[in-house]
């Protein structure tokens, strides 16, 4: 068998967590360790209820654990909605080879996990619109990308999006999850021949998707997180979510507070609206993740609407 994609090439325990996290912070030394959550590269623990710490899983994910650590003390004044700030950094060391990092929890549940119906997105995606509009502020990039990569995984290339994009429908509709839709076809064909947007880049989330927005018990965004792949690029990158995670007047008041769209930006965004809608699909059929599965499979169909 093949070894998936998101497999931990060395995977924190609780009892590995809470070790390393008591010898380097005395302050939480005895506090009970749970695991919160895990993703493709980090594995993520509840310490003592307040704090959650971040531990790599993957050596490609270290890049990312250290520019969060650099850029997330700078973001968080400036952003309207909570974002992770690291409190307690630590080291690799013989029992664990990488960084890692805590912050305070921000409470809230991911969007992919509450799934909302459309109809009560629409404030949800007014507060989204606005976070990225102050994300996507050039001035921003100015103060807080020096140093940052320039779109490092092509996310903004919608040729090479819509490439990999086939495989991954193939793959969930294979399993009967997913019925083909000739409209997707021919979009990703035709994204093949197009180029990524221009203009100079701006500082983007990157991999802002419906497990890295919080929501609150009341249906309000409550944060933004998982950050490790912050970097300049076109805001193409973010605003993916605008077309897998809203539709209606959802979107129409996500981009009423976001700002108009240029065409190419649009188009980019559709493209890799699909892509990480697929991408997720097949990852939550792989791994039992029901609520994620339905809700990036209503993503593909939101994402040409």
């Amino acid at each position: 068998m093949t070894t998936p994609e998101w497999a931990p090439e060395h995977e924190a325990t609780p009892e590995l967590a809470s070790a390393l996290i008591g010898r380097r912070f005395p302050e939480l030394r005895g506090a009970p360790v749970e695991r919160l959550a895990t993703g493709w590269d980090n594995t993520v623990f509840l310490v003592g209820g307040d704090w959650v710490f971040r531990f790599p899983r993957r050596q490609m994910a270290i890049g990312g654990v250290e520019r969060e650590i650099a850029v997330l003390p700078v973001l968080a004044p400036r952003l309207p909605l909570p974002v992770p700030v690291p409190r307690f950094v630590g080291g690799p060391s013989g029992d664990f080879p990488w960084p890692f990092w805590g912050a305070r929890r921000i409470p809230g549940r991911e969007l992919a996990d509450v799934r909302p119906p459309d109809r009560d997105r629409v404030v949800l995606a007014a507060e989204t619109g606005a976070f990225l509009r102050a994300l996507h502020d050039p001035a921003l990039a100015r103060e807080a990308g020096k140093g940052l990569p320039v779109d490092p995984m092509g996310r903004a290339d919608p040729a090479g999006r819509a490439s990999r994009t086939h495989g991954r429908l193939d793959a969930i509709a294979a399993r009967g999850l997913w019925e083909r839709d000739p409209a997707v076809g021919e979009f990703l064909a035709a994204a093949e021949g197009w180029t990524a947007p221009g203009g100079e880049p701006v500082l983007v989330h990157g991999d802002l998707h419906v497990r890295h927005l919080l929501l609150t018990p009341g249906g309000r965004a409550a944060g933004v997180i998982d950050w490790g792949d912050v970097c300049l690029g076109a805001p193409a990158v973010d605003l993916s979510l605008a077309y897998a995670g809203f539709e209606g007047a959802a979107r129409e008041a996500f981009l009423a507070e976001y700002g108009p769209v240029p065409g190419e930006q649009e188009t980019a965004a559709r493209t890799l609206a699909l892509n990480l809608s697929a991408t997720l699909a097949e990852y939550a059929a792989s791994t039992g993740r029901e609520a994620l599965l339905a809700e990036t499979l209503a993503g593909i169909g939101r994402a040409l609407s």
